[in-house]
């Protein structure tokens, strides 16, 4: 299926009851996952920033969509704690890896409290949908799959969808079509 025959699926799904209900398959969570080759990244965006405004702008559909762009989160944090600027200078300094390294361990992505999924619980409201953009501009300091493994124990009241550029097979995410990122099997692909 072309990208804007997938992109065109997008207002259909969620507006379907059962999505803004939550149910994937199985009456389980529902969190998606819209794969898409990276080369239509602009696109995409496109697509994200008209959904968000047709939807938010029309009160009788009865709900919202929230975007969470992970690289503006990343940025946000950092800014709010005073290490934007510090991070840049310890790059300068120690090197790359280090960096990042050093904004892994600030944000605490391996833990409970991770800050990337606190502020997304922090924000969202109920008859909400969430959009999860800017998986690749948050490469490498963020991996996907673990805001979402975290974000699923966390949060299941309103459906998430998670903008991948690359494939999602159903259980293994491959940013980029090139590089692993691991597997996962809680979400569903959005448009086959």
């Amino acid at each position: 299926m072309s990208i804007e025959k997938r992109l065109n699926q997008i207002e259909i799904k969620i507006k379907e009851p059962s999505f803004l209900q939550n149910k994937g398959l199985g009456n389980e969570v529902g969190y998606f996952i819209f794969d898409y080759d990276p080369k239509y990244e602009q696109r995409v965006r496109k697509e994200v920033e008209y959904l968000k405004n047709k939807i938010n702008n029309n009160p009788n559909l009865g709900f919202k969509i929230l975007e969470f762009d992970l690289y503006e989160i990343i940025l946000d944090i950092l800014k709010n704690k005073g290490y934007l600027e510090k991070t840049f200078k310890f790059e300068e300094k120690k090197g790359r890896e280090h960096a990042k390294k050093a904004v892994t361990k600030m944000l605490k992505l391996g833990m409970d409290s991770n800050l990337i999924v606190n502020y997304i619980i922090d924000r969202y409201t109920e008859n909400s949908v969430i959009f999860i953009t800017g998986v690749g501009k948050a490469y490498p300091l963020l991996r996907s799959h673990n805001v979402l493994n975290n974000l699923h124990q966390q949060l299941d009241e309103v459906p998430v969808i998670m903008f991948f550029p690359g494939r999602y097979s159903g259980n293994d995410l491959v940013l980029f079509n090139t590089i692993k990122d691991s597997n996962y099997y809680r979400a569903f692909p959005l448009v086959d």
